[in-house]
């Protein structure tokens, strides 16, 4: 589409080869016949394919592929008039709401690096995430997030900022958009520009900056076509934040002619009765929110039939746990094991493997998708035997590009050409990955190594414990002991006694916890996680909770 003189996008130049005229393929012909997609081009083709169809319900209001496209293309160019151009940061802040999708795609086709910031995170990190991306602008959604805006204006006052809709605080993106004229997202990204740059949760200290290229999002996007098990036509309902994993599954179900129903936040209740009220047939979960499921007094199989697809990752699956969801709703779940330094899907368990005839495969993580390469390596950096536990390491298009401006951190996270991940694991003799545990979380005690989740998956399988999270704390014989925090099921009793006991039938003496505190729950990160840098900070605040 041709825009008017005053028009702020620059024309797109495609990259050409080496001694090759601009314009002219190697083969003497214009116009070269294939050249890297960008996320943006993969986003518009779905928009574009079914322009008179659904594409997101939120509430009571529906969008079509064809007022999803032009929102975009508008909010494209109203960035632009406020001074965002390519390689620009410009963060989001935002709930579950179509409009917060539709400016990270305006950011993402405008060639701006987007800075997704999670909606439960802390305004000092948030603050601290903005400066260290050299945040220039940000887009935030009024109402519950307009008091956090508030707080950025104080802390970093050179920060220009819009709001979606009606506010006190900045212009509004929705109304100035709605002034543009009617047009089609532009593509002004290339595909080596980092597309996104998302935060690490800090769980090991201040976050770090994930450059994830246009390479990067778009194998991502092929992947969870391949991997993912999509029902034909999905309704795929978002519980888990726009601003993280659920991102990156939006494309993929309007790609397949889709619609997206989006909850603003993770109410079992209200899960159970959208997904029969609207028939919802894919949705992405963390284990705890299956156990919430799961526990619920209005859990009704019947009235999750509709479900076709369950996505489900973040943290470990407890294994009787996912035993009784599939007893209960059948082989639907699919696995994804991944890190945002290769973000979603890198490993798979697929439907099939869900298999209640196989119970062993329920701990396992899957196997690795085609196109992704994942090793178990040993502290040599060479890969361990079959049933050995090492570290996961991964390589692939999937791959960020390192964290932004920390060489040496990207350096180490990259060495010897795979990615790190901390994770550890160990693969069986047909090729399925099992976790073993966070590298940080394991505990030495008394010169044994113990492996928190193969605690938690045990007291997740005696039938008074509906969580657990296992942690270390400090021993002055052993130097660390294993705690276990516990939340009872509903109306079950159990003692500490009986629940060390049950571990050391299981697992003996040296991997039961020395000690195990109840709790009403436990606590979670903004993702839905075990956070368990919250509780070994409250037993080393007080020395008292620790064994001693």
């Amino acid at each position: 589409m041709n825009f008017a003189a005053e028009d702020p996008f620059p024309a797109i130049s495609v990259p050409h080869a080496p001694g090759v005229a601009s314009g002219e393929s190697p083969h003497g012909r214009h116009d070269p016949l294939w050249r890297p997609l960008t996320y943006t081009e993969i986003v518009r083709a779905a928009l574009e394919r079914y322009p008179d169809e659904v594409a997101f319900l939120h509430g009571a209001r529906a969008w079509t592929y064809a007022e999803t496209a032009d929102t975009i293309a508008r909010m494209e160019r109203v960035l632009a008039r406020h001074g965002a151009a390519r390689g620009d940061a410009v963060a989001v802040l935002c709930g579950n709401c179509p409009e917060g999708w539709m400016a990270e795609q305006a950011c993402i086709a405008l060639g701006a690096r987007l800075i997704p910031l999670r909606p439960l995170g802390g305004l000092g990190d948030q603050a601290f995430i903005c400066e260290d991306a050299e945040v220039k602008m940000l887009v935030f959604e009024p109402g519950s997030f307009e008091e956090r805006a508030a707080g950025f204006k104080d802390a970093l006052p050179a920060l220009k900022m819009l709001g979606m809709g009606p506010n006190q605080l900045a212009p509004d993106l929705l109304a100035a958009a709605m002034a543009e004229p009617a047009s089609r997202i532009q593509v002004l990204g290339q595909q080596d520009d980092v597309a996104c740059q998302p935060y690490t949760g800090g769980t090991t200290g201040r976050p770090k900056g994930v450059m994830l290229p246009h390479r990067s999002l778009v194998y991502n996007f092929w992947l969870e076509i391949a991997g993912h098990q999509w029902p034909a036509r999905p309704r795929f309902l978002a519980v888990t934040p726009i601003t993280h994993a659920a991102f990156l599954m939006i494309a993929p179900s309007l790609s397949l002619g889709g619609t997206v129903v989006l909850h603003d936040q993770f109410d079992p209740g209200h899960f159970i009765e959208d997904v029969h009220d609207r028939r919802v047939t894919a949705t992405f979960i963390v284990p705890s929110m299956l156990y919430a499921l799961l526990d619920h007094p209005a859990f009704d199989p019947e009235k999750l039939r509709s479900l076709e697809t369950v996505l489900y990752g973040a943290a470990a699956m407890s294994p009787p746990r996912m035993a009784r969801a599939l007893e209960c709703l059948g082989q639907i779940f699919v696995q994804m094991y991944a890190q945002t330094e290769a973000p979603n899907t890198a490993v798979a368990l697929r439907k099939q493997e869900h298999d209640l005839a196989r119970p062993h495969l329920l701990a396992a993580s899957g196997k690795p998708l085609v196109g992704v390469q994942a090793e178990i390596h040993d502290p040599d950096e060479q890969e361990c035997p079959v049933g050995e536990v090492g570290e996961i390491v991964i390589r692939g298009p999937l791959v960020m590009d390192g964290y932004w401006r920390r060489p040496e951190e990207t350096a180490a996270a990259l060495r010897g050409g795979w990615l790190h991940t901390g994770d550890l694991a160990r693969r069986d003799e047909a090729g399925y990955l099992y976790l073993v545990d966070r590298l940080k979380d394991l505990i030495t005690t008394g010169g044994v190594h113990v492996y928190p989740r193969e605690i938690e998956d045990l007291l997740g399988a005696h039938p008074a414990v509906a969580m657990a999270a296992v942690i270390a704390v400090a021993d002055k014989t052993l130097g660390e002991a294993v705690k276990a925090v516990v939340v009872r099921r509903p109306g079950a009793e159990v003692s500490a006694e009986e629940l060390i006991a049950f571990v050391t039938r299981k697992k003996g003496p040296a991997n039961a916890p020395a000690s195990v505190d109840f709790a009403a729950s436990i606590p979670l990160t903004g993702l839905g996680k075990p956070d368990k840098k919250l509780l070994r900070a409250r037993y080393q605040d007080d020395p008292s909770n620790g064994v001693h």
